[in-house]
């Protein structure tokens, strides 16, 4: 999508409203500013609201409406997994990659610090894929553990066999969670086939509002509070709800569900196009993460450039230059340390890599624009021997 000549290709760090979604959250801002744990009308119109919206998203992925917690987003929802996993569920020992999302990654060693858990890290190969038979091994000796692995890597788009994790997970009585941050919206999610007892979601990977997200969590899981003071979310989450947000979310997954298979062959198509001109382009370009399509989350395309005299300027010549990526997760975009995601697949470190992520706004003429950006700093600045 191109907005003021600029080329937005970081769609996985957050995606732009769709308009369609910011109609539905502005009658709402109109027509509903009740608080929903009021017992009067104008409260329990906003009520109706929240429940409306929490059964539309249940159905969409098969769940049921009471295993849907509203969140501040997909980080509080990571967090609220394992920490009540811990704390509600008797569990000891997480199971978790070095690779995962820092919202699950530090708060399985901040567990673990506190003393409250032993994490065990299952080993990935260079295209961040879970060693299987590690993860069985890990399983096997600690059973009732907490499985956490995400479904798409966020960094290099590499894709999780889920339905063999949660096997796995179940032959050994570990509960299951997931963070689909990445990829709920973007694949047809279906609770009972991933077969996870714990999913999250954030809104504004999916072309919705920032500050909402939610956790599903399977019944046969269940959780108390993280968060005290109240009653809100079947007393799952103290806190007025966000009603807005919740009418955003809901919106922007109706949307997606809606289109979600023309979507992913139209991504799809921009991702493979722009993988061929990158290799057609940039002399020595290499890609991170699975290349086959089924493999690998369509929306991300992470490749490593030659090494260049100027690896830390890159992106804000890029920047500079009207196009808008990322160098890895814009969780660490201002961190002083390099991606624990690429140092886990043992990136080299002589080389800068880029992520590229699309959404349905994205075209040809803006992968375009990028490539040649890209091609030309590149070509001057690629370091000679």
């Amino acid at each position: 999508m191109s907005a003021n000549n600029k080329v937005y290709l970081d769609n996985a760090a957050t995606s732009p409203l769709d308009e369609r979604v910011i109609d539905a959250m502005c009658d709402v801002m109109k027509t509903t500013y009740g608080n929903p744990s009021a017992s009067h009308s104008i409260g329990r119109s906003a009520r109706a609201v929240v429940e409306t919206a929490r059964k539309q998203i249940a159905k969409s992925i098969s769940a049921s409406a009471n295993e849907i917690i509203f969140t501040s987003g997909g980080t509080e929802a990571d967090n609220m997994a394992l920490r009540c996993a811990i704390h509600d569920l008797g569990v000891s020992d997480i199971i978790t990659s070095p690779i995962e999302h820092k919202a699950v990654l530090d708060t399985a060693l901040q567990l673990e610090a506190d003393g409250l858990a032993t994490v065990h890290l299952v080993n990935v190969n260079d295209k961040g894929d879970v060693d299987l038979q590690h993860l069985s091994e890990l399983a096997s000796k600690h059973k009732g553990a907490l499985i956490s692995l995400m479904h798409a890597n966020n960094e290099i788009g590499t894709l999780l066999p889920y339905q063999k994790v949660a096997e796995i997970a179940k032959e050994n009585n570990c509960l299951f969670h997931s963070d689909t941050v990445q990829t709920m919206g973007h694949y047809h999610l279906n609770v009972e086939d991933f077969g996870a007892d714990f999913l999250t979601c954030s809104a504004h990977k999916l072309n919705g509002p920032k500050g909402i997200g939610f956790l599903y969590v399977r019944n046969t899981a269940p959780i108390k509070t993280m968060i005290t003071g109240g009653g809100q979310e079947r007393s799952h989450r103290a806190g007025t709800e966000n009603v807005i947000g919740i009418v955003g979310l809901a919106k922007a997954l109706e949307i997606a569900f809606e289109h979600v298979v023309e979507e992913e062959q139209q991504i799809q198509n921009i991702k493979s196009y722009m993988r061929e001109q990158l290799l057609e382009h940039v002399e020595g370009i290499s890609f991170n993460g699975r290349e086959e399509s089924d493999k690998s989350l369509y929306t991300v395309l992470s490749c490593s450039v030659p090494p260049t005299n100027n690896n830390d300027l890159l992106l804000f010549q890029l920047d500079i230059e009207g196009i808008c990526c990322s160098g890895g997760s814009a969780c660490n975009s201002g961190a002083a340390k390099g991606s624990h995601v690429l140092e886990a697949i043992g990136h080299p470190t002589d080389r800068k890599a880029l992520r590229f992520s699309f959404g349905r706004f994205t075209t040809k003429e803006d992968v375009d624009q990028a490539v040649s950006v890209l091609a030309k700093l590149v070509d001057k600045t690629v370091a000679r021997v």
